[in-house]
């Protein structure tokens, strides 16, 4: 079916979205993550997701493909993972989000945090038991920090964890705990009565004291859910503290690369929306001709494709840091901060462009537009971003 036909068949076709030719710079393993998980967005994702977004439904028959496509564990050696290079993970991770958020968040989750802190900071045991079944979606993982009373001070948590002999007996809540209510295993930081230092358990979901209810009434990311949990005098065995886990610091070590793969999935909004909008203003006609004939139009578009650009290079950029063992959680921060404020920015701009139908679930942008604030704000919000960067530029701690 042509374009002509339906207007809106190919607003997730970004191939033309390379204004300085960044793809030139792709190996062939990165090539072929980039164009298989842009195939799986444009052929299964795109058609399907809005529904699912609108129901606030999980999309299973989507999520059980990242396993098919060999997706999850993304950069994790062995265990049945891809062993991607850094810029295929975060190609993979602009293409999901290109789709749709939730479905990038559930990656991010699963992959991301809590395969990443059993790979990371896992005994061999938990690494063997876990990461297997959960590179191919047998077993479902979640992360919980986040607690009702601590976001961005989140060093602070208080869920408590106090040795019991061979066990350990963790109390306290968690929020915002992205798969929690759907989990298996839920990685469950906590702060231990031995030495006041965060540590990282592997808390399964019939385990008994552990309750986990889905929250409601999003606005955003409808398509993922995200969970309260509950921990009542939960007794986990020693074995399932995970032993690299020593402060909050190894923590840290997790968090790093989400927030890098945060300005990744950025990246990926924002292409959606300005690949959107610029079609749109090809195929829609005022005042006897098409919107990109008029000058403003082509301003603002062009304002689009260079902050999408700047957002591309940023991208690479990280992406060769951390291949070379550069990248810090300063770097990391200063990217998600730039890439989500001007995702943002494009996507109120294309939603704008769009006119009434900006805001019509078929044409995409309002759903990006939604989504957006989500990774806005997870992984540390722009204000602490900030504050981070700023302290490291200028060697003075500006917090309170």
């Amino acid at each position: 079916m042509s374009i002509q036909a339906l207007p809106y068949a190919h607003l997730g076709d970004a191939l033309a979205t390379d204004y300085f030719h960044v793809r030139d710079q792709f190996s062939d393993e990165q090539w072929e993550h980039f164009i298989a998980t842009r195939r799986f967005v444009d052929r299964e994702v795109l058609p399907e997701i809005n529904e699912y977004w609108e129901a606030a439904e999980v999309p299973w028959p989507l999520m059980r493909r990242l396993a098919d496509l060999g997706l999850l564990g993304e950069d994790i050696q062995g265990y049945g993972c891809p062993g991607m290079s850094p810029l295929a993970r975060g190609l993979v991770n602009m293409e999901l989000h290109r789709g749709d958020g939730s479905l990038g968040t559930f990656l991010g989750v699963q992959s991301g945090l809590a395969m990443k802190s059993i790979a990371l900071l896992g005994s061999e045991e938990q690494k063997q038991r876990w990461l297997p079944a959960m590179a191919q979606l047998e077993a479902i993982g979640a992360f919980a920090l986040t607690e009702p009373t601590h976001g961005s001070d989140s060093v602070a948590l208080e869920t408590s964890a106090r040795r019991d002999g061979d066990e350990w007996v963790l109390d306290g809540a968690k929020r915002w705990i992205g798969n929690g209510s759907i989990a298996d295993v839920v990685v469950v930081w906590a702060r231990s009565d031995e030495d006041g230092q965060v540590k990282g358990f592997l808390v399964e979901k019939d385990m008994p004291g552990f309750t986990a209810g889905t929250m409601e009434g999003k606005g955003a990311a409808r398509a993922i859910w995200q969970a309260e949990i509950s921990l009542e005098d939960v007794r986990v065995p020693d074995g399932s503290r995970l032993p690299e886990a020593q402060s909050f610091k190894d923590t840290g070590r997790v968090l790093i690369t989400t927030r890098t793969t945060c300005a990744w999935g950025a990246l990926g909004h924002a292409v959606a929306a300005y690949d959107a909008a610029l079609t749109y203003s090809k195929q829609r006609a005022q005042f006897g001709k098409p919107l990109c004939a008029f000058q403003i139009i082509q301003d603002r578009l062009v304002k689009m494709l260079a902050e999408v650009t700047g957002m591309q290079l940023y991208c690479m950029q990280l992406a060769r840091l951390e291949e070379t063992g550069r990248l810090t959680d300063t770097i990391a921060g200063l990217a998600k901060l730039n890439n989500t404020r001007k995702a943002r920015q494009v996507i109120a701009d294309a939603r704008d462009l769009l006119g009434g139908n900006g805001v019509l679930l078929e044409n995409h942008v309002i759903r990006h537009m939604g989504d957006i604030e989500v990774i806005h704000t997870y992984e540390g919000t722009e204000t602490m971003q900030t504050l981070i960067v700023g302290r490291d530029i200028t060697g003075v701690g500006a917090f309170v």
